[in-house]
């Protein structure tokens, strides 16, 4: 085992027991006091569900909004044309196209947070699906990144909107904010994106849905959240 540096030795110490059930806010707190890394870094929740995402009526997938926003500048791509391209260059999208964002994309060109189409275009963005789909960027309807109001998806992605998928092991996974924001706004957006699952709860899922809830930040400890005082699950 790697030797911990004092830094590390005194975190060790400060959090005690790992076995330890902490309340939201209070833990906000501690990762604040815990930090160590020079940049600011992102808050992440984590959540265990009692589903099987291997069983289409046991798959959680969503779109919320983080009232307090993320922090982060989310890079957009727009399948439009015509008034729908302007539309979206008009609400901050940092690309649009069609046939020239489709050749700009399939020689390796990805670097965007959020991809979204008209219904129209997507024959042509059909294309991009080996390529899109490993990177959670094909657009889909049920996430209302493929709509005909580009300009309302785009301020949306801008804005703080993020996408949640459940992985294979049941877990959920999500940046809520920055370090650097006060206590009430990640307390804010953790509770939106909780509600958000807990909302999104499947038909197939069995038994107790919410099962563990835990916090950290990019460098920090993983802290386990009380889920009675999240919400019954």
């Amino acid at each position: 085992m790697a030797k911990l540096t004092k830094k590390q030795k005194a975190l060790h110490e400060k959090l005690g027991d790992n076995q330890k059930l902490y309340g939201v806010d209070e833990a906000l707190s501690l990762l604040r006091e815990l930090k160590s890394a020079k940049f600011d870094e992102t808050v992440e929740v984590a959540l265990n569900l009692g589903v099987d995402p291997r069983h289409a009526d046991q798959m959680v997938r969503g779109m919320v909004t983080l009232p307090s926003g993320t922090g982060k500048d989310v890079k957009v791509a727009v399948f439009a044309r015509g008034d729908k391209a302007e539309a979206a260059k008009a609400a901050g999208a940092d690309r649009v196209g069609a046939e020239d964002l489709l050749e700009d994309m399939q020689a390796g060109n990805l670097d965007y947070g959020r991809v979204i189409a008209t219904p129209d275009m997507m024959g042509l963005v059909g294309r991009l699906g080996k390529t899109l789909g490993p990177k959670g960027l094909m657009p889909n309807p049920k996430l209302g990144t493929v709509t005909p109001n580009v300009a309302e998806a785009v301020k949306a992605a801008k804005g703080g909107q993020i996408e949640f998928r459940v992985e294979k092991a049941g877990i959920i996974h999500g940046g809520i904010g920055k370090l650097s924001f006060p206590d009430t706004a990640l307390r804010a957006n953790f509770d939106a994106f909780v509600d958000a699952i807990i909302k999104a709860k499947p038909t197939g899922a069995k038994g107790k849905y919410l099962q563990k809830v835990a916090l950290s930040s990019s460098m920090g400890p993983g802290l386990k959240i009380d889920v009675a005082q999240v919400h019954a699950g």
